[in-house]
């Protein structure tokens, strides 16, 4: 099972400008995944395969694709984590229900009559960091920011 915290906007930025080069043929056929027209992302008004997408996301951000077996039951987890990062994601109809159904389930803390706590100010959330790439391979550079594939 494939991690997704380190899935960064310019990983599937890469993994979306891929598809659009090759084709969503191409590109499902490319890295052997089926057509899940269930699980979208939409980016720019266009539409992508969110399972494919995310598959060759991970491959750019840690060099080994996620492949549908990897991806199997963490669609959800994948979704979440590209909302953070701005993108918009389209899932099943059962699935958030799922999810709202065992949330419902889980059992709640009692609250307690105590005076509210005082409001903290809120920072302004800083921009993600971009993580310098290679320009041969496309790899995330290292803290050298040497290659270690091309040099």
């Amino acid at each position: 099972m494939a991690t997704f915290s380190s899935l960064a906007r310019q990983h599937v930025l890469q993994a979306i400008e891929e598809y659009d080069r090759r084709g969503a043929e191409d590109f499902l056929a490319v890295y052997g995944f089926a057509p899940n027209p269930a699980w979208t992302i939409q980016h720019e008004g266009r539409v992508y395969d969110l399972p494919a997408v995310v598959g060759v996301a991970h491959r750019y951000a840690t060099g080994r694709l996620a492949t549908s077996d990897d991806l199997a039951g963490s669609l959800p987890v994948a979704g979440a984590i590209l909302r953070k990062r701005g993108f918009e994601v389209t899932e099943p109809a059962g699935a958030s229900t799922a999810r709202a159904v065992r949330a419902a389930a889980a059992p709640r803390a009692r609250r307690t009559t105590t005076a509210p706590a005082p409001a903290k100010p809120r920072r302004a959330s800083e921009p993600e960091r971009v993580a310098p790439v290679c320009p041969t391979c496309s790899m995330t550079l290292p803290s050298t920011g040497v290659c270690d594939y091309c040099a």
